[in-house]
């Protein structure tokens, strides 16, 4: 099976017709053209996935720890259970993926849109989700605890029941958003933009609320 790049050049060559279960460790695919293709179960770890076209890839149970999808576009791909500890997503497009109970501890999305994304039960633990797009997001049962969401766009997002201990959300938009029962214990909410949010029954022991935002100075939805 040949492997072609955005331009429609042949980047790699493998054995067989299909792309399930390939052994892809370290690879270089940068701006490789893979949309729709079937790379379920697909070992890409360490693989250089800069720029790469994934759009609608079903990349379910797929090894992605430590891969490079800077500026990929992964819009609408399956990457449910997909493992991306430590995987570089910055300025990635996951705009509409599903991303449900994904590992993402540690990994680097600074920039990256996820609007409409769903981050049901996904361990974020300690990812970097700086000035990251979330609007309408479903991150219901999320792990978010230590993660940086420093002015991150969490508008109409879904965080009932998320764990966001010790997060960083610094000027962030949670205009609107669900926080029902989401434990906020010692997160920084200042400069943050809480109109319209629901923290019924959330908890905020040691929160950091000192200058955080009500009125319309930010971003409302």
């Amino acid at each position: 099976m040949k492997i072609l790049n955005l331009e429609g050049r042949v980047i790699k060559e493998i054995e067989g017709d299909t792309l399930r279960g390939a052994n892809l460790q370290r690879a270089n695919l940068q701006r490789a053209n893979l949309q729709r293709v079937d790379l379920r179960k697909a070992e890409l770890w360490r693989a250089d996935l800069r720029g790469a076209n994934l759009k609608g890839v079903d990349l379910q149970g797929a090894y992605l720890e430590s891969a490079n999808l800077l500026g990929a576009d992964l819009e609408r791909a399956n990457l449910e259970g997909v493992d991306l500890w430590g995987a570089n997503l910055e300025e990635a497009n996951l705009c509409g993926a599903n991303l449900q109970e994904a590992g993402l501890e540690d990994a680097n999305l600074w920039g990256a849109s996820l609007e409409g994304a769903n981050l049901w039960g996904a361990d974020l633990e300690r990812a970097n989700l700086e000035g990251v797009n979330l609007e309408e997001a479903n991150l219901m049962s999320a792990n978010l605890s230590s993660a940086n969401l420093q002015k991150a766009d969490l508008c109409s997002a879904d965080l009932q029941k998320t764990d966001l201990r010790g997060a960083n959300l610094e000027g962030a938009n949670l205009s609107s958003a669900n926080l029902w029962r989401a434990n906020l214990e010692g997160v920084n909410l200042e400069g943050a933009n809480l109109m319209n949010a629901n923290l019924e029954g959330a908890n905020l022991l040691k929160a950091d609320l000192n200058k955080q935002r009500k009125n319309n100075e930010r971003k409302i939805c």
